[in-house]
């Protein structure tokens, strides 16, 4: 089985929109939920992901980028292979 993790935020509509595609593709994923007060937080995301922005979305281990990448690999069926 494969790994996905969402980085997220609330409130944040790209992040609405990456979990609702993964779970419209029957994708299962691990939220890890960070509050925008926390700096520290947000320090390590950056360090994990090389990503400040919401959501940083990651397939066993490698960081694919937010909304508009899993969207984009999504179209070109990308996705489906990196998480079969």
């Amino acid at each position: 089985m494969v790994d996905v993790v969402v980085y997220s935020t609330d409130p944040c509509p790209f992040c609405s929109r990456a979990k609702a595609l993964l779970t419209q593709r029957g994708i299962e994923f691990r939220e890890v939920m960070i509050a925008r007060s926390d700096h520290a937080a947000r320090e390590r995301l950056v360090a994990e992901t090389g990503g400040y922005t919401f959501p940083q979305i990651v397939i066993d281990g490698t960081t694919i980028g937010g909304w508009d990448e899993i969207f984009a690999l999504d179209r070109a069926g990308r996705l489906a292979e990196l998480t079969a």
